[in-house]
């Protein structure tokens, strides 16, 4: 056995040693960790309940999957709003999706911007909104296109490939690639999205015995005579690269985050990869690097689907999650949880545990990390108590979402604290902020007891955060409690605490 091979499995049991004692370990929370679920649209999954609903029960039904973000903690929203080629937003590209009217191209009844009201909603509770695109996907049944006839599916019926009874986009065609870019721009162009996000497959997940048949753009557009499979890695690359350098253009802030099949390679085939035995792989079936988008800077998040349990015989948890923070590079790497194996789940699955224990793990053996639900429309299939069992692990405290220092990394101006008194048996307080570059800002109210040393290096006094200059603590524990302040900026970087309030 070599050195590295023999090190790489005492982690792997020192990992588990820690998980299995996670729950009886005291332990300090992060105050940076990304805490999401993803809201899927394609064929319903998680919102609207379904198609054609007014515009009220859209709104209401929204309102109540954001309340369960609240509830759980969650810091960041993964909403779909480009299931299959269409569109949750007035898009000048694609039409209305009928995964939310209930008629391709039909626009919402009374009208309103979809979008435009998800965002602000969102962004009321304080939670970033990453638009999740799916990429390629062009027609989830290939035997009916109901599009308009100007529609790039048929407008362009040589972009598109029929495989497995769905339609695709052929990544290898540049005039695609571009087109699913300025698809994109669009939305970073005209809404106040935090970040783009895109799903696990480019390429189609593969069929035993069914080839994806792009042989003709294989050979038009393949100058440097690359094999087939390098050609199609290489064109995904290509569009990822050319995405984010876009992306930061319009809107430096503007984060791009992709999340993979949680099986980048595997050792078989690969010293490099993890030791699995995924059946299909990022690298091998999906031509996704993902690997080298995060080592070349090109994305600002990973955040692989790591949908199996600890000891799963082929991709287990605990292999998978040490493989993929030892490979983030300089980026941020997130991991994705499957809540929906919980629904009628059994084994492991049968309780809330093995996602607790997930969770526990993530927090002992991940820097700047965190975790997304998949999806978030499971938790009303749980018993209640296991939900709220959940929400008290992954909401131990307030956290805010991981800052990107190559981003930004200039902290806020210091709020002064210019009002402080005690109304009945609530204590408000007031500030006022210098912004000079108008850009958005947050702040975050810590309190503590008097004499109590202050420091808001962790997140243990951390009681609120608000877009206000004035916050009213109905929770007040007593009338000498010291409060301060700190200044957020779009991206989580703080400033230093206020003045103290007595």
């Amino acid at each position: 056995m070599s050195i590295q091979k023999f090190k790489n499995q005492l982690f792997i049991i020192l990992l588990l040693l820690v998980c299995a004692n996670s729950l009886i370990a005291k332990q300090a929370f992060p105050k940076y960790e990304f805490r999401a679920a993803w809201i899927a649209t394609v064929s319903n999954i998680d919102w609207p309940s379904k198609p054609g609903l007014s515009t009220q029960q859209q709104q209401s039904e929204f309102i109540k999957r954001l309340d369960q973000l609240v509830q759980l903690g969650c810091n960041v929203a993964i909403v779909q709003i480009r299931p299959a080629a269409d569109a949750f937003y007035p898009s000048s590209f694609e039409p209305w999706s009928r995964f939310l009217t209930g008629k391709i191209g039909q626009a919402p009844n009374p009208y309103y911007d979809v979008l435009a009201f998800m965002i602000e909603e969102t962004h009321k509770r304080n939670i970033e909104f990453h638009a999740w695109f799916n990429p390629f996907r062009a027609l989830t049944d290939a035997t009916k296109n109901a599009n308009p006839s100007n529609h790039a599916t048929k407008q362009h019926k040589d972009w598109v490939v029929n495989y497995g009874g769905k339609s695709y986009f052929n990544p290898g065609i540049p005039a695609v690639r571009n087109y699913i870019q300025d698809v994109m721009l669009e939305v970073v162009r005209k809404y106040d999205i935090d970040a783009v996000h895109l799903d696990d497959y480019f390429y189609p997940y593969r069929i035993a015995n069914v080839e994806f048949n792009d042989a003709a753009a294989y050979h038009s557009y393949n100058p440097e005579q690359l094999n087939r499979h390098d050609w199609r890695r290489q064109n995904v690359s290509t569009f990822v690269k050319s995405l984010n350098k876009e992306i930061k253009k319009i809107k430096p802030y503007c984060k791009l985050g992709i999340s993979p099949f949680g099986v980048w390679r595997n050792a078989s085939v690969d010293p490099e990869g993890s030791a699995t035995r995924g059946g299909q792989t990022c690298f091998d079936d999906l031509y996704a690097d993902i690997r080298l988008w995060m080592e070349k800077e090109w994305i600002d998040y990973a955040l692989p689907q790591l949908y199996w349990e600890i000891h799963h015989k082929a991709a287990a948890f605990e292999v998978l999650l040490p493989w993929w923070e030892n490979h983030k590079y300089q980026r941020h790497m997130y991991y994705g949880l499957g809540v929906y194996r919980m629904v009628n789940g059994k084994g492991v699955w049968a309780t809330e545990a093995e996602l607790k224990n997930e969770i526990t793990c993530i927090r002992k053996e991940t820097s700047n990390g965190g975790f997304s639900f998949y999806s978030l429309s499971c938790f009303d299939k749980l018993n209640p108590m296991v939900v709220n069992a959940i929400a008290q692990t992954a909401n131990p405290s307030i956290a805010f979402v991981p800052n990107m220092s190559w981003l930004d990394a200039i902290a806020p101006e210091i709020p002064v604290i210019k009002k402080s008194q005690t109304i009945h048996h609530s204590k408000v307080i007031a500030w006022e902020h210098a912004n000079a570059s108008k850009e958005q800002i947050r702040f975050a109210v810590y309190r503590f007891k008097k004499n109590e040393p202050i420091t808001i290096q962790d997140n243990e006094h951390l009681i609120a955060i608000t877009k206000e200059k004035e916050f009213k603590d109905d929770l007040m524990h007593d009338a000498s409690d010291v409060y301060c302040v700190s200044a957020l900026d779009r991206n989580w970087n703080e400033s230093k605490a206020s003045n103290l309030s007595w």
